[in-house]
């Protein structure tokens, strides 16, 4: 695995002394963030305490690069406000933007447990963001001291492993219509009868594993048939039956 190792970016904050607890009312807007991820809930109050303690608020600017991959993984995000792009970078130095994380997600907790020590994506801001960073020492030690949180995320990573090994047998046994089909569907799941596409076209084929040129002409041919209706970033599924009937043979019953 090739790792980039880059200078890090300044950040906008309010200043705090090194060890000292945030105020009263920020430490509640961080512990009120944790108990709400999905990924800590059932998780003591006594360890959610203690990582909110240690919580450091950051702001940051559209495009601002939060970390780079190959830096030290020296902490995870907790996004309060708007969200947070990973990525990585091709050899040829075409990116690709793996997932996106909106309010109240975590973000590279899985990198605090990697002997490595290193974080294996760049991440940035996509438009204004907040987020709270907890440190890589906090979570492990809330993890030592609370079995329950440990086989909390031990349990969300492995639904993770075992989303991206499907991932990987859908990209390898699936047509290009079927894969993007398929993720048209799990977007309108996801946002409703508009779908925004939260990359370019470019990098939605790269991610799905086809060409550029092959999923430009599939997007041109669902909406000459009616399937779909929209341009650039953003499509509304005007059949979603038919897309539905072109990505079932592939999917999956658990």
């Amino acid at each position: 695995m090739t790792f980039i190792n880059a200078p890090g970016t300044g950040v906008a904050c309010a200043p705090r002394a090194a060890g000292a607890p945030p105020a009263p009312a920020a430490h509640a807007a961080a512990l009120a963030l944790l108990a709400g991820n999905r990924l800590l809930q059932g998780t003591p109050a006594a360890a959610l305490d203690a990582l909110a303690r240690q919580a450091l608020l950051r702001s940051h600017g559209d495009g601002q690069v939060l970390f780079h991959e190959g830096e030290a993984a020296s902490h995870c995000l907790l996004v309060e406000r708007g969200a947070i792009e990973v990525l990585r970078y091709a050899a040829c130095g075409d990116e690709r933007m793996l997932h996106r994380f909106g309010v109240g997600e975590l973000v590279a907790e899985a990198a605090m447990f990697m002997p490595h020590g290193l974080y294996p994506m760049t991440a940035r801001a996509h438009g204004a963001a907040r987020v709270w960073r907890l440190p890589r020492a906090a979570l492990r030690g809330a993890c030592e001291a609370h079995p329950a949180l440990a086989l909390r995320l031990l349990e969300a990573l492995s639904q993770r492993l075992y989303r991206r090994v499907n991932e990987v047998e859908w990209l390898t046994a699936s047509s290009a219509p079927q894969r993007l089909a398929a993720y048209l569907l799990a977007q309108h799941g996801v946002q409703g009868d508009e779908v925004q596409l939260p990359t370019s076209q470019r990098q939605l084929a790269a991610q799905l594993g086809i060409r550029a040129e092959t999923l430009n002409r599939l997007l041109a041919q669902w909406q000459a048939q009616g399937w779909i209706a929209g341009e650039k970033r953003r499509w509304q599924l005007g059949d979603a039956a038919r897309l539905r009937q072109l990505a079932e043979p592939g999917a999956r019953a658990f």
